[in-house]
């Protein structure tokens, strides 16, 4: 992936293949390690956690077009590696969290 183009978006132009059952599916293991790695990634990436998450759907029974989404989302964090939440560690920093379902 080093010689590979960076590119601008998370996610590839066309999603209507990604749900395509038919095709056969391509190498399961790596793609479950890569989502893995992302999904660890999204912690301090949160730019990237809804196309993560969406990809996540397909680790049953992934496809070559899914393995190009993830290399995609690869080239897109090639353009910019130190964008992200990052926090220094002898910082005293508290997180707090509120979600409201209604």
């Amino acid at each position: 992936m080093l010689n590979n183009k960076p590119c601008q978006t998370p996610l590839i132009r066309n999603t209507k293949v990604l749900f395509d059952t038919i095709k056969t599916t391509y190498n399961t293991n790596y793609y479950r390690r890569l989502i893995g790695k992302f999904l660890y990634l999204t912690d301090s990436r949160p730019d990237i956690s809804f196309f993560v998450h969406f990809l996540s759907q397909f680790v049953q029974g992934p496809t070559i077009h899914h393995h190009q989404a993830a290399q995609h989302i690869l080239r897109y964090i090639k353009v910019d590696q130190g964008r992200g939440l990052f926090f220094h560690v002898e910082t005293d920093i508290q997180i707090n969290g509120l979600s409201d379902f209604d």
